[in-house]
């Protein structure tokens, strides 16, 4: 009894189980040659660990949160005049592509809601394609909602996207594609005492505007705050430098150890059900998405990657990640992304609310 006390309030101790877990993840899957080994390889040896495992597995979301502003500030570094100017062109696209997406997912959800049992108001807001925070936080303040079917159909879409696109980007099918150009940073040499000031400076105005995003709300501010911060720095004349490989895979490995641990099938009711049609769902969606992908490929002077990287219903940061180990346009899959992720924490949870009061008002009067 004592040592399941102490198993589960010795947080030193259950990070260091899943820390030494999660390397060994990361070591097999470096070793095996799988895409993005230090982000899928602790996510998989963690998840395992947790499931069947002794120890009660803890990892620290500062932790995440230190990784996010590593890949954060990576990501803003695409971000030229350029590249910005080649984002305000395809506005209209990106608006026409989220809006089809998210009512694609809007139709899973209904027929996933019939098959189920599930009433449709927690499928659709498990369904809706990323924030992940922000549609917990929506669930919690919605009543009559399952939070935690909601938390779990988002994290198993979350994780499916994580799993699958790495190997349709890496495989022969995107992996003949072309290059992008744009987006793309070059290395170049600069003198030691430039690389320290410019360390210092990109170091500190990364972490003011994280603090600054997490303060006033922003979606993923961890995230956000660097990217802009990084971007409205180089788009003012002030350029940073690229991070070695070894920085951005220990930035994966932060992330890919916290995100294991968000889901939790033994909290489901209805587990095999629930969890086979959150698969066919996330399958479902992927196709979507890689639809639009090649209607986008043809439509713009774009690479397949690129392509699937801007539409895929995952996060800003993995998907900014996949971009980077690919050589994609960066500011292209960012801007995406980004703009499907403001979309849904500003325009969709005031719809979504409208749609569940007309159906609970319906409810009544068939009552």
């Amino acid at each position: 009894m004592k040592i399941q006390k102490w198993n589960k309030e010795n947080k030193g101790f259950r990070f260091i189980a899943s820390l030494i877990t999660a390397l060994i993840g990361a070591i097999l899957f470096t070793y095996i040659q799988t895409p993005i080994p230090w982000l899928l390889g602790p996510m998989v040896a963690v998840l395992i660990g947790a499931r069947f495992g002794k120890v009660n597995y803890y990892w620290p979301r500062y932790i995440r949160d230190t990784g996010l502003i590593i890949v954060g500030y990576s990501i803003g570094l695409s971000f030229t005049k350029t590249a910005l100017l080649q984002i305000l062109e395809k506005l209209p696209l990106m608006f026409l592509m989220t809006v089809i997406l998210v009512s694609f997912c809007a139709g899973i959800a209904y027929v996933v809601s019939k098959i189920s049992g599930v009433d449709y108001p927690t499928i659709l807001t498990g369904s809706i394609p990323g924030g992940l925070n922000q549609m917990i936080i929506f669930a919690e303040e919605i009543k009559g909602i399952d939070i935690t079917t909601v938390t779990f159909l988002q994290v198993a879409r979350l994780l499916m996207i994580i799993f699958f696109v790495p190997f349709l980007v890496f495989g022969k099918f995107f992996g003949n594609g072309k290059i992008d150009t744009v987006g793309i940073v070059q290395h170049s040499f600069q003198p030691t005492e430039q690389l320290f000031f410019k360390a210092i400076l990109f170091a500190s105005v990364c972490l003011i505007f994280a603090f600054l995003g997490k303060k006033i709300k922003a979606p993923t501010p961890f995230l956000l705050g660097p990217i802009l911060a990084t971007a409205i720095l180089g788009i003012s004349g002030v350029h940073g430098f690229v991070l070695p490989t070894s920085l951005l895979d220990s930035s994966q490995f932060m992330i890919g150890g916290y995100i294991s641990l968000l889901l939790k099938p033994e909290k489901l009711e209805h587990k095999t059900k629930i969890i086979t049609l959150a698969l066919i769902s996330g399958v479902m969606m992927i196709i979507c998405s890689l639809g639009l992908s090649l209607l986008l490929v043809h439509g713009y002077h774009i690479s397949q990657a690129t392509s699937i990287l801007s539409l895929a219903p995952g996060g800003m940061d993995q998907m900014g990640i996949l971009a980077h180990e690919v050589n994609a346009n960066l500011s292209m899959v960012t801007g995406y992304q980004l703009f499907r992720l403001f979309f849904i924490y500003f325009v969709v949870p005031p719809i979504l609310k409208l749609v569940f009061k007309k159906a609970i008002i319906q409810n009544k009067k068939s009552i």
